[in-house]
């Protein structure tokens, strides 16, 4: 969501969707996602392309990611040739390697009209 609002050059996710706010506790990240996709629209953008890296030992992504690339497909409507999402892991290092955490990098490619 960040990578998208970026891309069209608008504040971080904290700034719509602050943390400290209780009506966002425990919120479905694909609400979420239908309001920033909505942001884009209200300023005559749609996403292109989207193309997602996620960095975890585990959970292992490969069983899942064709349920996540329909489900962004579903809410952004952008076809699903132009969702790429991949996982890998940060190699036993660090903190990700650890176990630790996950971390996730995003890149939006947006337009301005309708395709």
């Amino acid at each position: 969501m960040d990578a998208m609002l970026g891309a069209a050059g608008l504040r971080d996710i904290g700034y719509y969707f602050p943390p400290e706010d209780d009506q966002y506790k425990g919120i479905s990240s694909m609400l979420l996602l239908e309001k920033v996709n909505s942001l884009l629209k209200e300023r005559g953008l749609q996403a292109y392309n989207i193309d997602i890296m996620v960095i975890s030992e585990t959970p292992k992504l490969k069983p899942h990611i064709d349920t996540m690339k329909a489900n962004l497909q579903s809410v952004l409507e952008i076809p699903l040739e132009r969702i790429s999402i991949k996982a890998t892991t940060n190699e036993m290092l660090g903190a990700i390697g650890r176990r630790e955490g996950i971390a996730a990098q995003a890149v939006v490619s947006v337009y301005e009209g309708e395709v």
